[in-house]
């Protein structure tokens, strides 16, 4: 299964969803990043994705988007295969 790799902060109702998901598709292990507790990551966050929103979710190193653009993902059947790829 593809790493997964989710910048969050601790009080968002949209990367708890986002979570949630994945984990109901087999994922066991998010490597969370926090960007409320250290600016450098919400720097380095908007400079990888354009973005400022969170989550902001990579599987292996696609940027997904965030808990919309993932759930668009699963519903085109997009998401399992893209957890698949190693």
């Amino acid at each position: 299964m593809s790493p997964v790799k989710m910048y969050t902060t601790a009080v968002c109702p949209y990367c708890t969803r986002a979570k949630q998901l994945l984990r109901a598709r087999g994922v066991e292990q998010i490597e969370e990043i926090r960007i409320d507790t250290d600016p450098a990551q919400r720097q380095q966050m908007m400079e990888r994705t354009g973005r400022r929103t969170v989550p902001q979710i990579f599987i292996g190193d696609t940027h997904v988007g965030g808990c919309d653009d993932l759930i668009a993902l699963d519903g085109r059947g997009g998401l399992q295969p893209l957890l698949a790829s190693a």
